[in-house]
């Protein structure tokens, strides 16, 4: 397995250059495309009360400073991939409706790539990042100082179906990794797995996994991230548990602590 394609929304702001270099990282070990993705505001959801036959000069003035935020902040984040180090790059630049262009492209890509930052609810593309992963079920790496290529990895793993799915799509990245641990708390959940099956999945595909059984601790989350310190792992997959339709609380418990934790960077998928 590899990847082809990693995606990186830009905002035309400070970060896009942080973005890009761990795309460019992220990408190295393939030679995949990073497609850095500018994403501006969407004048359709700023002004939804400006009708198509009236334009008053208030709602004109508008436009017209939201036209020109727009060029300077692709001109920004066209630069910030131009200063990229990586040879396999490629811009796009989003129009009306911005959204429905930027599910389009993250399709057709095999990771999006966010910086915590974003993750943790700040910024021009937080709104993106909930729902490209909760409404679109897109795999996202979400980026954490000090990011690297992985020398070890962590597969948080339940046997439910977002872990699954997590598990599986992060398989390029395990193939990669020096180091490749499968953390479970079987007393912590009702259901019942043994994750010697996925270390079985693992073996047929060439990757040599560790067992680490976590105590009932009652707090997953932290067992977790203490399991991600003791090992010095790099990142950290998971299953994304949320609530799409619930905005303020899209996240589970377990997902949030993990978003607002220092710890590695995440690899997580809905």
């Amino acid at each position: 397995m590899s990847w082809a394609r990693i995606m990186a929304p830009l905002s035309g702001g400070q970060e896009d250059t942080a973005t890009m270099a761990a795309a460019a990282v992220l990408a190295e070990p393939f030679g995949a495309e990073v497609v850095g993705v500018f994403t501006p505001v969407d004048a359709a959801d700023v002004m939804p009360w400006m009708g198509e036959d009236f334009m008053g000069g208030v709602q004109a003035s508008a436009l017209e400073t939201l036209e020109h935020a727009t060029a300077v902040g692709e001109r920004r984040a066209r630069m910030a991939l131009e200063a990229c180090a990586y040879a396999n790059l490629r811009f796009v630049s989003l129009q009306s409706p911005v959204w429905a262009g930027l599910c389009a492209e993250g399709r057709l890509s095999d990771v999006v790539v966010f910086l915590d930052n974003t993750a943790r609810g700040r910024g021009a593309l937080a709104d993106h990042f909930q729902q490209m992963i909760a409404g679109e079920q897109r795999p996202v790496l979400i980026v954490r100082p000090g990011f690297k290529a992985a020398d070890c990895v962590m597969v948080a793993w339940d046997g439910g179906k977002e872990a699954s799915r997590a598990a599986r799509l992060a398989t390029p990245l395990l193939e990669k990794a020096g180091r490749v641990i499968i953390v479970s708390a079987p007393e912590a959940s009702s259901r019942r797995f043994d994750p010697a099956n996925l270390q079985a999945y693992y073996g047929q595909r060439g990757v040599r996994a560790e067992v680490e059984l976590l105590s009932n601790s009652g707090d997953v989350a932290h067992a977790l991230l203490e399991a991600t310190r003791r090992a010095g792992a790099d990142i950290l997959v998971a299953g994304a548990y949320g609530h799409p339709r619930l905005q303020e609380f899209i996240f589970g418990g377990t997902t949030r602590t993990l978003l607002n934790s220092d710890g590695p960077s995440l690899f997580l998928s809905h």
